[in-house]
């Protein structure tokens, strides 16, 4: 479930208790027509708040929603997101639907991912490529040319939606967009995630991507939308690759911002334990089999059962020190998914039921030749170190502990999380 963002308990105004009631009445209106009227009146609201660059009241309705109200939640964040990534605005008399786009890559090295600002003609082979591939015939697009690392993306609803009219202006004037200044320093991973956004602008009512051209015909959408992620990565990576050198990387489907980075945040799991994987390795000069892996479960709420995050500890041999962890986060219906399913027959039915977060944890641990795998029972709290902020791991005895490279590993490899 997206969660609201952490601050401490406040009186909710008027506006944010509003804004949780229209939520109620949305997911219990019996009619479409019933359906749109709240949104409407949803949408009004946040309207005056995003011009106004007033956050708290939607955080407050949001905070109200979580706890005891998660449908009520889901379709009240459904309606914020949607509403700060995309609007209708009049230019020259018309009508023009923007929406604001997320480009995700990931990236794993043993080096250093970078970030910040583009060269002009990436940015133009870029935007060549998207309109090649991804996008519909009459779109204009505004890309702001910087690559942006998470930490550096916009931090409320109210800042997309900003972000989002600035560039939506500056596709309808085909004006120049500069970088954001003084961006946030971003903390050193193995793997992470890296974005570009843009603007997208197209009269109202017309197509935006290019698979939306295939209106009336059968069959084709979901093999166009593939051919043209295939095409788009075909075509980009090498320009992206420039970008971040000493890194391999893998281009992501561009898409509506929220979605974009959701589903970069789902791929980048993977790619951060084979990075671990294989940077413990090669730093340490040690084959796979020689690290063990210790597997706790986390919950913000222990009490809950709800599992929030799995952490991996690994640590040399049958020694208990952990040398480095991996958080694998959980999103949306897997915080209440069963750790282990068990498969009664190899039908291709049962092959093709997806794998829990649990057993894709397994499953690519076992794939990187790591077999001396541990488990804890235990429902952790979910600790960090009080000084630097890093998550605590797990260690063989069951016990969180921080993260400690050897003493006699090599200069410059012992800083990342």
């Amino acid at each position: 479930m997206r969660r609201p963002s952490k601050k401490p308990s406040r009186k909710f105004s008027a506006d944010s208790h509003r804004l949780a009631e229209l939520a109620q009445a949305l997911i219990q209106a019996s009619s479409r027509l019933e359906e749109r009227a709240w949104e409407r009146e949803i949408e009004a609201l946040l309207g005056r708040h995003f011009k106004a660059h007033h956050q708290e009241p939607i955080d407050g309705a949001l905070e109200q929603l979580f706890p005891t109200q998660p449908d009520a939640y889901d379709a009240l964040m459904d309606v914020v997101e949607a509403c700060s990534e995309s609007s209708t605005i009049e230019y020259q008399g018309k009508q023009y639907d923007c929406l604001l786009v997320g480009i995700p890559l990931l990236a794993w090295t043993r080096f250093s991912i970078g970030s910040g600002p583009i060269p002009a003609d990436v940015v133009m082979t870029l935007n060549a490529h998207l309109h090649a591939h991804i996008l519909a015939p009459e779109v204009l697009t505004a890309i702001v040319p910087t690559l942006y690392a998470i930490d550096q993306l916009p931090r409320t609803h109210c800042e997309t939606f900003t972000l989002l009219q600035q560039l939506s202006h500056a596709a309808l004037n085909a004006a120049p967009v500069r970088s954001p200044a003084n961006p946030p320093e971003t903390a050193p991973f193995l793997a992470d995630t890296r974005y570009l956004l843009a603007a997208l602008v197209v009269p109202s009512g017309m197509p935006l991507f290019h698979w939306q051209m295939t209106r009336g015909q059968t069959g084709h959408i979901a093999a166009d939308k593939e051919n043209a992620l295939e095409q788009w990565r075909v075509q980009v990576t090498p320009n992206l690759t420039r970008l971040l050198p000493g890194c391999g990387i893998q281009v992501l489907l561009p898409e509506a911002y929220f979605a974009a980075c959701r589903e970069a945040d789902l791929q980048i799991r993977p790619a951060s334990l084979r990075a671990a994987s294989y940077y413990l390795t090669h730093t340490l000069d040690i084959a796979s089999k020689d690290l063990h892996a210790s597997i706790g479960r986390f919950s913000e709420q222990p009490e809950s059962g709800r599992v929030d995050e799995y952490r991996i500890g690994f640590s040399l041999g049958q020694t208990n020190e952990v040398i480095y962890g991996v958080v694998w986060p959980l999103y949306g219906q897997e915080e209440a998914t069963e750790e282990i399913i068990t498969r009664a027959s190899d039908s291709d039915e049962a092959a093709a039921e997806p794998e829990t977060p649990l057993e894709q944890i397994l499953s690519l641990l076992r794939e990187c030749g790591i077999d001396d795998i541990q488990r804890h029972a235990e429902m952790y709290a979910m600790e960090f170190c009080d000084d630097c902020g890093t998550p605590l791991y797990p260690d063989r005895e069951g016990d969180l502990v921080h993260p400690e490279m050897p003493d006699d590993t090599p200069s410059g490899s012992a800083h990342f999380h």
